[in-house]
């Protein structure tokens, strides 16, 4: 199994069923003022998701992370086809090795196995963990700029990440076009 960079995705499923809960919360709330929406209540959306993936600083921090760990992606990915290359000369030397030759090096591409995983694991937590601190930094200045989008239009709720939203009260690309400036 190879390490993807383009693999690693921006939310976990927990994350994302405690926002469509609290969306759904709002969301609920927001029905409420079925009233008050005649009266001129405004509503907004944002897809914080579409954000993390689409918005040029997201972009940026994308491709940043990407060459920070392209050495250790790089390094996995050769240590894994040498393993492969090793277990591959293996299978083809073993009907000709003697016992204990066979089970030493049954023990060495074990070994080398367990390294490869242990390393996966540590460049997985590693990458997870920067790109959580990068992603932190842009939904804070997605935060600020969804506030400055509501002051200005005069917004009285935003939700943030819904099941399901009618396109005309998607200020996504607003977002997006505020922090790509």
């Amino acid at each position: 199994m190879s390490v993807s960079i383009k693999a690693i995705r921006t939310s976990s499923v927990s994350k994302r069923l405690a926002w469509m809960l609290a969306s759904a919360a709002i969301a609920c709330t927001a029905v409420g003022f079925g009233s008050a929406q005649a009266q001129g209540t405004k509503l907004g959306f944002v897809n914080t998701e579409r954000i993390l993936r689409d918005s040029a600083p997201a972009k940026a921090a994308q491709s940043k992370i990407e060459g920070e760990f392209k050495k250790r992606n790089d390094d996995l990915e050769r240590l894994a086809n040498n393993l492969r290359s090793s277990a591959q000369k293996f299978e083809k030397d073993a009907p000709v090795l003697s016992e204990s030759d066979r089970n030493k090096r049954q023990r060495e591409l074990a070994n080398i196995d367990a390294d490869l995983q242990r390393k996966r694991r540590e460049f997985q937590e590693d990458f997870n963990r920067r790109r959580n601190e990068e992603f932190a930094s842009i939904v804070e200045k997605a935060n600020i700029a969804i506030k400055r989008i509501a002051e200005q239009e005069n917004y009285d709720v935003i939700i943030q990440d819904a099941v399901t939203v009618n396109p005309r009260i998607d200020i996504t690309d607003k977002v997006i076009q505020s922090l790509g400036k």
